[in-house]
């Protein structure tokens, strides 16, 4: 059982690690963080302080990576696709960001 755990952990840090990697290909990734006010939201995706790819890159990801160095349990049945798909919707470039996300969706059912 554990090295299945871990194999998934492996795959799960891999498709993190490829979010980020697409993120600086679109060129999304920001240099400079957000304030912390604007971290603070409570707002689902902080949608009312952060563009989605901040979300992604300040809130999201960091979590999820402390989590797996930790070796925390993972949020489980998430759906991130649909929503970036919905707002990303008129950006075609982005879809291998947005296959990303739908494989970390899939993980984590």
């Amino acid at each position: 059982m554990g090295e299945t755990v871990s194999v998934k952990t492996g795959s799960i840090k891999t498709v993190l690690d490829a979010i980020e990697s697409q993120l600086r290909v679109l060129d999304l990734w920001q240099a400079n963080a957000p304030s912390a006010e604007a971290l603070a939201s409570e707002a689902p995706f902080a949608i009312d302080t952060l563009a989605p790819e901040a979300w992604l890159q300040w809130v999201f990801l960091p979590k999820m990576h402390t989590l797996l160095a930790q070796a925390q349990p993972l949020p489980r049945g998430f759906a991130l696709e649909p929503y970036f798909s919905h707002v990303w919707q008129h950006e075609a470039r982005y879809q291998p960001l947005l296959q990303l996300l739908q494989q970390l969706d899939m993980m984590s059912q």
